[in-house]
């Protein structure tokens, strides 16, 4: 689906509030409500939108430990990785995995109530003999930034530069 700046700006706006009312979005949009709307639509049915969240703010809630781990599977056939995947999706505490090219294979965040917290976590998936060859451990001791709305406009801008040249 090919976005333009009507569409560009409908996804910045939802970004940074998902309960915009449909009259503000249409102003920010620079539409008329019901074309605002169907806009919109087309962009959630065409996956570009996946959803509309609430961000928390844990250390409000409780105390937590943020930790990064690297992990490198000992094979590296895509059963293994399916496996790995698997086993890592059902774990609420792991918050976001990335399978990443370079020197390790994934790169996951998890939240825990503690670091012994983490390391029962740790424990259970080397438990789980899941073929983890080696892990490194990561604690966050400051979030610097934690950006939750997308540069979707440089994505475009720098895409449409590239196809130009």
């Amino acid at each position: 689906m090919k976005l333009d700046a009507i569409d560009l700006r409908i996804l910045d706006a939802v970004q940074r509030d998902g309960r915009i009312t449909k009259l503000a979005l249409a102003e920010k949009a620079g539409l008329s409500p019901t074309p605002c709307w169907m806009r919109l639509r087309k962009l959630e049915k065409a996956g570009i939108i996946t959803g509309y969240h609430a961000r928390l703010a844990p250390r409000r809630i409780a105390p937590v430990a943020s930790v990064m781990m690297e992990v490198t599977l000992a094979n590296h056939r895509q059963a293994d990785f399916e496996r790995f995947e698997r086993a890592v999706t059902a774990i609420p505490e792991i918050v976001a995995c990335w399978s990443v090219g370079g020197g390790v294979d994934y790169i996951l965040k998890i939240m825990a109530p503690d670091i012994d917290a983490y390391q029962r976590l740790v424990d259970g998936l080397l438990d789980r003999e899941l073929g983890i060859d080696r892990y490194f451990t990561y604690i966050v001791t400051k979030v610097v930034k934690e950006e939750t709305v997308l540069p979707v406009s440089s994505f475009v801008a720098d895409s449409e530069e590239q196809s130009a040249s």
